[in-house]
């Protein structure tokens, strides 16, 4: 901890302080009055959060001290040091660390990835040394990701910045593990996100909906709002994963930016049991595709397109039906409020939903569902007055 000493010879006040590991004293001309303590007790501060932030230059707070020299030599010998050992830039291990990852992502995590580094990463820090890469660095670079851009004005949201940070740090910290040096990640936080809303559709919504949305998308609707699978779950849904005996569908594949792949997770690669207006509405389609590969596709039997959906069906719907706008999404929450105002099994209704345990459903839903959310005190008085017939 930086700490305002007094001299004994001279009685003026010095500086006493570690950094990077060596006792610096730096003297002044100021004898040791109280007024004098406060007014370098005030540096002394800023000194030892400068060094515990890891933004401390020596030269800035001592710009005559011989002490500047030697610390500048030092971080000469060091990036000597780590010349020898060859450790390479951002650039260098970024191209490493992504053939050495493709294996284990999908396309769009890959196509996402890319997008962050040339857009963000390597821009601030392309031809920097991964060891040399500081704290002080991370937090300025955070701290420019938040600022509007100077282009549209608008500020990216916490979500946006914290993406990039994490696909940062995941590369830093393989990189320090990799060459034995402290990630500069060490005590960064992210920034605080603004928790998203949903906005499910009432049932009452739903039947008008489906009343009047077109006949060729009425199926289409139907097993969204009653199946409670994603866009691209729906999207790559195939013939061969509709089991009516059993009345099940196997979720194995999604469609992402037109390429088909594998379920977002373990839990998404799931058994959807069918009630009957699913059921109704699958046996329904099958009269129109069952003959294709697609469930649900366009006149070239080939995949439904989510945004063009979108913005040709789902929104002008809405727009007739005089309803919010709201994500196509949406219609998987509606269904899992649905499930849940129905009073079904929560474990259920998560293994429907491909989430691992019901923790999210509480979470997100219930507030949506009456007899769940009530604090009115009324279930309980039901209960009291229950049993005030047995009291004497």
């Amino acid at each position: 901890m930086a700490k305002v000493r007094a001299r004994k010879e001279t009685g003026n006040l010095f500086f006493d302080f570690k950094f990077q590991g060596m006792r610096c004293r730096e003297q002044t001309a100021l004898p040791d009055t109280k007024e004098n303590r406060l007014k370098l007790e005030t540096v002394a501060r800023k000194i030892e959060a400068s060094i515990t932030l890891d933004q401390f230059n020596y030269s800035d707070f001592f710009p005559q001290s011989s002490m500047v020299q030697k610390f500048t030599q030092r971080a000469q010998q060091i990036e000597a040091l780590h010349s020898k050992k060859g450790l390479p830039t951002v650039k260098e291990f970024k191209e490493q660390w992504l053939d050495e990852m493709l294996p284990t992502w999908r396309t769009s995590y890959i196509n996402s990835v890319t997008c962050i580094f040339n857009g963000h990463i390597l821009p601030a820090f392309e031809e920097k040394v991964v060891s040399h890469i500081t704290k002080a660095d991370i937090l300025q670079f955070r701290a420019t990701l938040a600022k509007a851009s100077p282009v549209t004005g608008k500020s990216r949201r916490a979500t946006t910045v914290n993406k990039i940070l994490k696909i940062f740090r995941l590369m830093m910290c393989e990189a320090a593990d990799r060459f034995d040096f402290n990630s500069p990640f060490i005590g960064v936080k992210l920034l605080k996100e603004q928790k998203t809303d949903i906005h499910p559709l009432s049932l009452d919504e739903v039947h008008t909906l489906l009343k009047n949305v077109r006949p060729d998308f009425h199926d289409y609707f139907k097993v969204r709002f009653f199946s409670g699978m994603r866009s691209g779950e729906v999207t790559g849904l195939r013939w061969e994963h509709i089991d009516f005996e059993r009345k099940q569908i196997l979720v194995r594949e999604t469609v992402i930016q037109g390429r088909v792949e594998y379920t977002k997770n373990d839990g998404s690669f799931r058994v959807i049991d069918m009630t009957t207006p699913l059921l109704e509405a699958l046996e329904s389609q099958h009269k129109v595709t069952g003959k294709q590969d697609y469930v649900f596709s366009n006149r070239l039997g080939k995949a439904l397109d989510n945004r063009n959906v979108c913005n040709r069906v789902w929104y002008p719907l809405l727009d007739f039906l005089d309803l919010k706008r709201r994500r196509l999404y949406e219609t998987r929450h509606t269904a899992a409020t649905l499930w849940m105002a129905a009073g079904e099994n929560p474990e259920w209704i998560a293994r429907q939903l491909g989430h691992v345990n019901t923790e999210m459903l509480f979470k997100i839903y219930s507030r949506f569902v009456p007899n769940l959310t009530r604090r009115d005190g009324s279930a309980f008085e039901e209960l009291i007055n229950e049993n005030d017939g047995g009291e004497s």
